[in-house]
C-alpha cells in the first residue's frame, strides 16, 4: 500500500514492507540490521531512499478512540520517523538466507510461503494487495495471496505461531484459513490474566464451556468467577472453552479437527469434567452441537456405552480419561437449578445453585474416585451421595401414576436435591481481559447476590434467596484492584436489584474519589426507579454518561401490585423526574404483556404512562426520550406463577395494540420480544423428561444459537418439525394434566385474580391440580410450595409483600434456616464528600516512541484490539499519560498505519506523550511487562514534541 509524503522537495512513492506473513522471531528484530531478510523498503522511484524517510499517518487510518499528538490532526502533523533501512529491490529472490531457511520450522514456512511466491511472480503479489485496496476484504486478498505459496509450509507456520507444544486440537489447519475468519483473536486464549496451569501435574482437568461465542462468554461473571475459583483449588486445572462460530465450525470439520480448549490448545475430550453453563432453555442446541464438535457422544447413555465398548464390554472397569474413558459432561447455572429435567438426558450430573464451593467439592471428589479406580457409575453414585447440590439424573426415575413426580431409584442419595448457597468474593472477579472486544467490556464486580422483592413472575429472586450483601471495603478494594490490574476504564457494580445494595452511593462515591486522576466510568445494570436519586445519579456515568435502565413492568398501579413490583405512580415520577432533572434526555424502561389478571385497560395503561412521563419531563420543545422493550411473559418454574399458562394469539393481539398507540407517540421507540421465541422457552423451561427428544431432533434438524434473531426462522421451523415427529403438541406447556389459567373465567364477565380494586374473587384457592407433583419438584430451593400457594392468593386479592431484607418484616418463605443462610444486610456508611470529576491532565512533557514487533499468534489480533490492548497495558504499568483537548478526552496514543491480518513485523510504532519526565529505559522495562511475549518491545526514544502552527498547519513546528 503507497502513500505519497513531500521530503526535501521531491515526492517519493512509498512503500513499507517491514511487515510480512509468519516474520519468525529469530529473524533479525533490528529493521536496520536487515539486509536481504523479507523485510525491505521498496521505492517505487529509481532514486535510493535517505537516511530517514517520514511517511504521513492518514486519518483514516487513525481509529476512533485514539488520537495523534495533536488533537486537531492535519495530514501534515501525522508522521512517523522510519529508521533507515538498506535498500532491497523488489523482485530479490533470496530475501530469506539459505542458512536460515533450515533453522527451525517456522523460518521453513516462511521460506516455503516466499518461494511460493518468488516462482508465481510478484504479479499474484500486487493483484492481491489491490484487491485489498479496491475492497475485495483483507482476509480476501490475503488468501488470493496465500494461494500461491505452500500449504503444507503454510500449516506448519500456523502450528508453530499458535501452538505452545501443549496441545494439537488445531495443528494442521492452514494460516489463510484463520485469515478468513471472523474475530481470529476468539481462539487464541492468551488474555491477560489467564491462569495457564501445568497440564502434567493436574490431577483433574475441568474445562468450563460457555454454549455462547467467545464475546458472549467472556464477559459473563459466573464463568470468570469459577475459572478462578477452580483454578485456585490444588490439585486442579481449569481452562475454557466456547461455542465457535460457523466459519470456525467448518473450517474444524474441513481438517477433521475437534472442539479445542482455548489455553491448553487441547480437544475437550482429554479433560475429565465438561461443565456447561446452561442460564438460558434455548442454549441446549449449542451445547449439543458443541458435545458433537468435541467427539464426545451426545447422551450419558451413549458415553456409558462408549466407555464400556472401549473397555471389552467391562462396565466397572476404572473411569479414566487418559485410557479412553468419556469426560463426564454436566452443567449448572439458572436454568439447571431450576428445573434440569427437560436436559437430563445429555448430562451425567447437575451443579445446582452457586458453585463456587460445590465445583472445587466436585472436584475434589472425582480426585478420590480416580484414585480409587471406580467406575463411571460408581463415580457418579459417589458425587451423588457425598456432594450437597449434585443431581444425577440416571439414579432417579419417573414412576407411573405420580404424575411428573421424580423419585429416587437408588438407595443413599437424596429424595430432594439442595440448592447450593455461597458467599460472593469480589476479589474472585478480577479476571480476564480478552484480546477483542466483548460485549461488556469492562469490569465487573459482583455487590449483592440475591434478592427478596418478592416480584412474583422473577424466577432469580426465588432461586437466589436469602440476600448476601459484600462488605463495603471490601468491594471498594475489589474496583481499586480490578481496575489496577486491568486497565479497563469502566467498571460495572452487579445485582440483580443495585439500588437494594443501600451502600451503593457511599461504595461509589469512594471508588470515584479514590480514581478520580483516571477516566473511569460507573455503569449499573437495570435498577429500581423508586431508589434512584442524587446520590446515585453522581456516581453512574463519569467521563461518558451512559444510559439509564428502569423496570416498571406493568402499566397500572393495580396490576403492579398483583405481581408485587412494589411500586407507585409517584414513586416512578419521581425517580424519572430526578434523571431528566441529573441530565439524562432518554431512559430505557422494561415492561411485560400477558402477565396473571391483565386486561386490555392495562396493557393501554403502557402508552398512558410514557404520555404523562414525558408531559412531566419537559423543557421547552424537549423532551423525554423512551426507548421501550416490551416482553412476553413467560412463567417460570419456583415462581407463584408457575401454574399459570398465556395465549400467543392474546401476545400477538397485544402488540399490535401497542404499536398502533406507539406510532403516533414522538420520542419513543419501542421493541417486542418475539411470540415465538416466547413459546419455545416456556415449551422447554416447564418440560419433563419426555422433551429430551425433541431438544435432540431440533438440533438434529438444524436449531443452533436459538436465542438469536437472525437464526429465528430456521430454528422456530426446525422446533415445530421436531415436536411434530415426537408425538407432542405444540403449544404452551400443559402442566400435569390439565392446562390451566389461575385468572381463569368464573362467571359471566368475571375472572378469577381481578381483585383489588374491584375486589371480585378474594376466595380461597382450592383446586387439586395446585397440589400435583411438578418436574421441578426434585430441586429443593428453600421455598416450599404451600408459601408459593399463598403468594399466589396474595396475587388474586392484589396484595403486595413487603422486602424481608429491608423490612424487618419476614415473609416466612422458608429459606432462612441452616441450609441456606440468612439475609446479610451491610450497614450503611456515611456519603462522603464528592470530589468531583475527573480532569484529565493535558499536559504535554514528553514524547515517546516505541517500536515493537508483532509476531506468532498476535498476528490475528486486529488493529483495533492492538490499540485497545496498548491502551490498557499502558494504564496498567501506571505510566502518566497525557489526554487531548477534545470533549471527552482521550490519551495521546497515536499508532502508525494498521497492520493487515496475519501479517508479522518488526517495526510497529506506536507515539505516547507524557505529563512528566520519564526514564524511557524504565517506561520501555514496565510496559514490557504488561503486553503479550508475542507483542515484545524492542526500543523506544524520546521524540519532539510537535505542535501544529496556527498560520501554516500544512508546517510542523517545535
Amino acid at each position: 500500500m503507497s502513500s505519497f509524503v513531500v521530503h526535501s522537495g521531491h515526492v517519493h512513492s512509498v512503500a513499507l514492507s517491514l511487515r510480512s506473513p509468519f516474520l519468525p522471531p529469530s529473524l533479525p528484530r533490528n529493521p536496520a540490521s536487515v539486509t536481504s531478510a523479507s523485510s525491505t523498503l521498496l521505492i517505487n522511484k529509481t532514486s535510493q531512499p535517505p537516511k530517514a524517510v517520514s511517511t504521513p499517518i492518514r486519518p483514516a487510518q487513525i481509529p476512533r478512540g485514539v488520537y495523534p499528538a495533536d488533537s486537531s490532526p492535519s495530514p501534515s502533523s501525522l508522521r512517523v520517523s522510519v529508521p533507515r533501512i538498506p535498500y532491497t529491490p523488489r523482485n530479490a529472490s533470496a530475501r530469506i538466507p539459505s542458512a536460515a531457511r533450515n533453522g527451525s520450522t517456522r523460518i521453513a514456512a516462511v521460506a516455503g510461503a516466499e518461494s511460493g511466491l518468488a516462482e508465481g511472480g510478484a504479479a499474484e503479489q500486487d493483484e492481491a494487495l489491490e484487491g485489498e485496496v479496491e475492497g475485495e476484504g483483507e482476509a480476501e486478498a490475503l488468501a488470493q495471496w496465500g494461494a500461491v505459496g505452500d500449504e503444507e509450509a503454510l500449516a506448519a507456520a500456523a502450528a508453530s505461531a499458535l501452538i505452545d507444544g501443549s496441545g494439537d486440537a488445531i495443528a494442521g489447519i492452514p494460516f489463510f484459513e484463520w485469515l478468513s475468519l471472523r474475530k481470529p483473536a476468539r481462539y487464541l486464549g492468551k488474555e491477560h490474566g489467564a491462569i495457564r496451569k501445568d497440564w502434567g501435574s493436574a490431577r483433574v482437568r475441568f474445562c468450563l464451556t460457555y454454549p455462547e461465542v467467545y464475546e458472549v462468554g467472556a464477559s459473563n461473571l459466573g464463568h470468570i468467577i469459577l475459572y478462578t475459583v477452580l483454578n485456585q483449588a490444588e490439585g486442579v486445572m481449569c481452562d475454557r472453552a466456547y461455542f465457535v462460530d460457523e466459519d470456525m465450525s467448518q473450517c474444524l470439520k474441513k481438517y477433521n479437527k475437534s472442539l479445542f480448549a482455548v489455553e491448553s490448545q487441547r480437544p475437550l475430550s482429554d479433560f475429565d469434567t465438561l461443565g456447561f453453563s446452561l442460564s438460558y432453555e434455548l442454549g441446549a442446541t449449542n451445547i449439543l452441537q458443541m458435545l458433537q464438535e468435541s467427539g464426545i457422544p451426545i447422551s450419558w447413555q451413549e458415553r456409558m456405552d462408549a466407555d464400556t465398548a472401549r473397555h471389552g464390554g467391562d462396565a466397572a472397569a476404572p473411569w479414566d480419561v487418559t485410557n479412553g474413558s468419556m469426560p463426564l459432561a454436566f452443567a449448572g447455572g439458572p436454568t439447571a437449578t431450576s428445573n434440569p429435567e427437560p436436559f437430563s438426558d445429555f448430562f451425567d450430573f447437575f451443579a445446582i445453585g452457586d458453585g463456587e464451593e460445590c465445583l472445587v467439592e466436585i472436584a475434589q471428589c472425582l480426585d478420590t474416585c480416580k484414585q480409587r479406580r471406580l467406575s463411571r457409575y460408581d463415580t457418579l453414585l459417589e458425587l451423588a451421595r457425598s456432594v450437597k447440590g449434585v443431581y444425577v439424573p440416571q439414579l432417579y426415575e419417573t414412576v407411573p401414576g405420580w404424575g411428573a413426580a421424580v423419585l429416587p431409584k437408588v438407595e443413599g442419595v437424596p429424595s430432594r436435591v439442595l440448592r447450593r448457597v455461597a458467599t460472593p468474593n469480589p476479589l474472585d472477579h478480577i479476571g480476564l481481559v480478552p484480546l477483542t472486544s466483548t460485549v461488556h467490556d469492562r469490569l465487573t464486580v459482583e455487590i449483592r447476590r440475591g434478592c427478596t422483592r418478592g416480584c412474583r413472575f422473577c424466577q432469580p429472586g426465588m432461586l437466589t434467596r436469602p440476600a448476601r450483601d459484600v462488605d463495603p471495603d471490601k468491594v471498594v478494594e475489589a474496583v481499586e484492584a480490578g481496575m489496577r490490574k486491568t486497565g479497563y476504564t469502566e467498571f460495572s457494580l452487579l445485582s440483580l436489584s443495585c439500588s437494594d445494595y443501600l451502600a451503593l452511593p457511599s461504595v461509589g462515591i469512594q471508588i470515584k474519589n479514590r480514581l478520580k486522576e483516571q477516566p473511569i466510568s460507573l455503569s449499573l445494570p437495570s435498577q429500581r426507579v423508586d431508589r434512584f436519586n442524587d446520590d446515585i445519579a453522581n456516581i453512574i456515568g463519569g467521563t461518558r454518561k451512559g444510559s439509564l435502565t428502569f423496570a416498571p413492568e406493568a402499566g397500572t398501579q393495580r396490576l403492579r401490585d398483583v405481581i408485587n413490583k412494589g411500586l407507585t405512580d409517584e414513586e416512578l415520577l419521581r425517580g424519572i423526574k430526578a434523571a431528566w432533572d441529573k441530565g439524562w434526555r432518554q431512559v430505557k424502561l422494561y415492561f411485560m404483556i400477558g402477565l396473571p389478571g391483565e386486561t386490555d385497560e392495562d396493557v393501554m395503561g403502557i402508552p398512558k404512562t410514557i404520555r404523562w412521563l414525558q408531559q412531566n419531563c419537559r423543557r421547552g420543545r424537549n423532551f423525554l426520550g423512551v426507548r421501550l422493550t416490551i416482553s412476553n411473559f413467560t412463567p417460570k418454574p419456583h415462581t407463584p406463577f408457575q401454574w399459570h399458562t398465556v395465549s400467543t394469539a392474546e401476545f400477538t393481539r397485544k402488540q399490535r395494540m401497542l404499536r398502533d398507540a406507539f406510532v403516533r407517540m414522538p420520542g419513543v421507540k419501542w421493541n417486542f420480544g418475539d411470540v415465538r421465541l416466547s413459546a419455545m422457552e416456556d415449551f422447554i423451561g416447564r418440560g419433563d423428561r419426555s422433551i429430551g427428544r425433541v431438544i435432540r431432533r431440533a438440533w438434529e434438524l438444524g436449531a443452533s444459537n436459538d436465542a438469536w434473531w437472525v437464526n429465528l426462522d430456521r430454528c422456530y421451523s426446525c422446533w415445530s418439525q421436531a415436536i411434530d415427529e415426537c408425538g407432542l403438541e405444540w403449544k404452551y406447556r400443559r402442566v400435569v394434566d390439565g392446562e390451566w389459567d389461575v385468572m381463569e373465567k368464573i362467571g359471566d364477565d368475571r375472572f378469577r385474580g381481578q381483585g383489588g380494586k374491584s375486589r371480585l374473587d378474594v376466595g380461597p384457592l382450592a383446586d387439586a391440580r395446585l397440589d400435583a407433583p411438578l418436574p421441578w419438584d426434585i430441586i429443593n430451593t428453600g421455598i416450599e410450595r404451600w408459601w408459593l400457594k399463598a403468594d399466589l392468593q396474595r396475587a388474586l386479592e392484589a396484595t403486595t409483600v413487603p422486602d424481608c431484607s429491608h423490612s424487618n418484616v419476614c415473609s416466612k418463605c422458608g429459606v432462612c434456616e441452616e441450609d441456606f443462610g440468612e439475609n446479610v444486610v451491610a450497614a450503611i456508611p456515611p456519603v462522603p464528600d464528592y470530589d468531583g470529576e475527573f480532569k484529565p491532565n493535558r499536559k504535554r512533557v514528553q514524547r515517546v516512541r516505541v517500536r515493537f514487533a508483532k509476531i506468532g499468534a498476535m498476528t490475528l489480533v486486529g488493529h483495533l484490539d492492538t490499540v485497545a490492548l496498548l491502551d490498557r497495558a499502558l494504564r496498567r504499568a501506571a505510566l502518566p499519560v497525557c489526554f487531548d483537548n477534545g470533549f471527552h478526552s482521550l490519551p495521546r496514543i497515536s499508532c502508525a498505519a494498521p497492520l493487515p491480518l496475519g501479517h508479522s513485523s518488526s517495526c510497529e510504532l506506536v507515539d505516547v506523550e507524557f505529563t512528566q519526565k520519564l526514564s524511557v529505559a524504565d517506561a520501555k522495562r514496565k510496559l514490557q511487562e504488561q503486553l503479550p511475549d508475542e507483542l515484545p518491545v524492542l526500543e523506544a526514544w524520546e521524540e519532539p514534541i510537535f505542535r501544529a502552527d496556527k498560520k501554516n498547519t500544512d508546517t510542523l513546528t517545535k
